[in-house]
């Protein structure tokens, strides 16, 4: 027993030492190739064997003959051992390279395509990650052109809307200022039409990028939606009146809903309006508030005709207004992208779709608590 305590005492020290050398190598080489790493580790546990075969054999007195076969015994097993660890790291740098021009491809505007041919586990997973993250990053750049794209056709359409307005202000302006206008009570109340109309744009811009920057304060409170549905159509009922329109209330449940009453009846406003302007003379816009499995949904229908299926996703982009709503009238193209802002805000969606004779308009919102 003690023979055997010995020779392990002394095996120990042999290969302890070449490891601390090992370690100390790697250290100095941590920056290097794998292939390097691999070479040291492969060199680090034969030349352990050897050291503490050598300590042994030195403490026990092994004859020369003994000590020389033992020697190349363990120099053929380093041979093997560095070789098979050279061509590991050649292989694993190899699919490393791989991997590292396969992932360039992505950061410079491509997709990710994963290298052929067998792989270790930890490179076949950063694989899988990669691919994922091109996933990711092809469909971030898709939305930041269509950002761009909406936000390219917002300039277009708020010069163009602004323009008009402008135009016609300087001009009556000039006319009250030359004193030839016939009906300067006419002209003064045209003007403050205007101006009201360009306020009401500038309130839009306001609250679009307060909603963008993540600014909007909203001050949830319990509200009947009963109550919420009544006022945006009394709000609206003058518009509906000047366009023939027909504003019906139908299936209004008065369930409650704790949001921001103020943004949610901007919310209501919007969608009636666009839906009265969209509606032609004699038709019929209807609005309902019920309770469903997944909360509230708020409705308004109107009698728009449908939109074109490829519009559809479009429909509450910012500076949205279909092909055919290019005139002053039709807005900034900024009230559905507002709808759609504060219904996120309060945790809700909205959605649009097509039905017989119009379109349907819903917001689906969290019920409150009971």
């Amino acid at each position: 027993m003690n023979d055997t305590l010995l020779i392990a005492v002394y095996a120990f020290a042999g290969a302890a030492a070449t490891g601390l050398a090992g370690a100390g190598a790697l250290r100095l080489i941590r920056r290097r190739s794998l292939t390097a790493s691999l070479a040291v580790v492969a060199g680090v546990g034969v030349v352990a064997m050897l050291a503490g075969t050598l300590a042994v054999a030195w403490a026990m007195f092994l004859s020369p003959h003994d000590l020389s076969v033992v020697t190349t015994v363990v120099a053929m097993a380093a041979v093997v051992s560095l070789a098979t660890a050279l061509l590991l790291g050649r292989w694993v740098v190899a699919r490393s390279r791989e991997l590292a021009v396969a992932a360039r491809s992505f950061g410079d505007g491509g997709d990710f395509a994963a290298p052929d041919g067998p792989t270790t586990a930890e490179l076949d997973h950063l694989s899988r990650e990669l691919a994922a993250t091109s996933a990711r990053l092809a469909e971030s750049r898709e939305r930041e052109r269509a950002l761009e794209a909406s936000r390219r056709e917002l300039v277009a359409w708020i010069s163009h809307d602004l323009r008009t307005p402008l135009a016609g202000l300087r001009a009556m302006s000039e006319a009250l200022e030359d004193g030839v206008a016939a009906d300067p009570g006419r002209y003064l109340k045209q003007i403050r039409t205007e101006v009201e109309r360009l306020n009401d744009m500038v309130g839009d811009l306001f609250e679009l990028s307060r909603i963008h920057a993540g600014a909007l304060a909203l001050a949830p409170s319990r509200i009947s939606l009963y109550d919420l549905v009544g006022d945006a159509l009394a709000g609206a009922d003058p518009l509906a009146r000047e366009h023939g329109v027909r504003l019906v209330g139908g299936r209004i449940e008065p369930v409650p809903v704790e949001v921001d009453g103020k943004e949610m009846s901007r919310v209501l406003g919007n969608l009636l309006v666009n839906a009265i302007r969209r509606t032609p003379a004699d038709g019929t816009v209807a609005v309902t508030a019920e309770r469903s499995t997944e909360g509230v949904v708020l409705s308004v229908t109107d009698g728009c005709g449908g939109i074109p299926d490829e519009d559809l996703p479009r429909v509450f982009d910012t500076g949205w207004r279909g092909t055919h709503a290019r005139t002053p009238p039709a807005g900034a193209g900024l009230g559905l992208a507002i709808v759609r802002g504060i219904v996120e805000a309060h945790q809700g969606r909205a959605t649009v779709r097509n039905i017989p004779g119009g379109c349907r308009f819903e917001v689906v919102l969290p019920a409150a608590a009971s």
